[in-house]
């Protein structure tokens, strides 16, 4: 993720001259998806930044987590 997140901001950066105070937050959370739901990740995408007003990405993260039964300490999960 390191890679993907200094490369991308690379990117951003070259291309988006403008967008100069472009950068990842110091997190991630990566979740695998099956090809059979590669059409809904990519409308969530599109809409993430209005999503994003309603629901935080904090509380997205835990439901996620929640939801599929992963076991987690949230001492880890936030600066």
């Amino acid at each position: 993720m390191r890679d993907v997140k200094a490369n991308s901001s690379g990117w951003v950066h070259q291309k988006f001259p403008a967008q100069h105070k472009f950068a990842w937050q110091t997190g991630y959370a990566a979740f695998s998806v099956s090809h059979d739901d590669v059409d809904a990740v990519r409308a969530y995408i599109a809409n993430q930044e209005e999503h994003h007003r309603t629901v935080s990405y904090q509380e997205e993260v835990l439901r996620f987590l929640q939801e599929y039964g992963i076991e987690y300490d949230e001492r880890y999960l936030w600066d």
